[in-house]
């Protein structure tokens, strides 16, 4: 279910569940008829079918983070992730984000390492899955705004990520990118039950067909779409999900707009 690896605290099957999907992380989209995120899936486009890869320059807030997660810049020297992707807050010089390619064995990688994380308050596995790494130098791209309320959370998203391309598959080089349509909480609910936390998540995929997903190696990533003066916005935060990419089970993304105010005070205080 998990597109994350298993959390820290390791408890019941639903937390081991919860974190095996996106972790190692997007491992972005799969063939519509194969089952492709420190997860799932009405009619796939065939144009993002098994995903396509990005071209250079395309979202230069995209951040690959060492220990197998993604991220966007959230602002030049804070990179935005999933809670799940950290262990604890405080000081930690021993993650690298890599930046500014699509190619991550490109001549113009830029790498920073961090000085600082600072994870969701609260966080013990199930919901509130977001962290802030700080970087030990600012990396001068454009950074990614963040939805502030929920006017954004329908439509169509774009995910991205250089996770697996199919499920159990191995890291990607080059950035993937696909497109998703929202899902409404009553069917995600139908799929995932009560481990579903409405007010934290919200839910994306192709429900019928399954095929076009975020994946291991994806988590933390964002998800995004256009605002109404065209910008790029954040909405989601790659989470979890049954597998990658299977019918009848949508990926799971951490609300960003919930938790939009936390964001902000805790990126003040790094």
């Amino acid at each position: 279910m998990p597109k994350r690896p298993p959390t820290k605290e390791g408890t019941p099957l639903k937390q081991l569940l919860r974190a095996l999907k996106r972790c190692s992380v997007i491992a972005a989209v799969v063939l519509a008829a194969v089952s492709l995120q420190p997860a799932g899936a009405s009619a796939a486009p065939t144009p993002v079918v098994g995903g396509t890869r990005a071209a250079q320059g395309e979202f230069p807030f995209m951040v690959r983070l060492s220990m197998g997660c993604g991220g966007a810049l959230y602002a030049k020297n804070i990179v935005l992730t999933a809670a799940h992707c950290v262990n604890g807050s405080g000081k930690n010089t021993s993650i690298t984000a890599t930046a500014g390619v699509v190619d991550l064995q490109s001549t113009g990688v830029i790498k920073v390492k961090s000085t600082k994380v600072l994870q969701a308050p609260g966080y013990t596995g199930v919901g509130k899955d977001w962290a802030l790494i700080k970087l030990a130098k600012p990396i001068d791209l454009p950074t990614l705004k963040i939805a502030t309320n929920t006017a954004y959370n329908t439509g169509t998203f774009t995910i991205a990520g250089w996770g697996a391309a199919t499920e159990g598959g191995g890291q990607q080089r080059y950035l993937l990118k696909a497109t998703v349509p929202y899902v409404s909480d009553a069917d995600c609910q139908a799929a995932y039950g009560s481990d579903l936390v409405p007010g934290e998540e919200i839910c994306a995929g192709y429900i019928d067909t399954g095929g076009v997903d975020t994946c291991q190696g994806d988590s933390g990533g964002p998800m995004f779409r256009k605002d109404d003066a065209g910008a790029w916005i954040q909405v989601g935060i790659v989470s979890w999900g049954q597998g990658c990419a299977e019918p009848g089970y949508p990926g799971v993304y951490s609300e960003v707009s919930t938790f939009a105010a936390n964001i902000a005070s805790a990126a003040a205080t790094l």
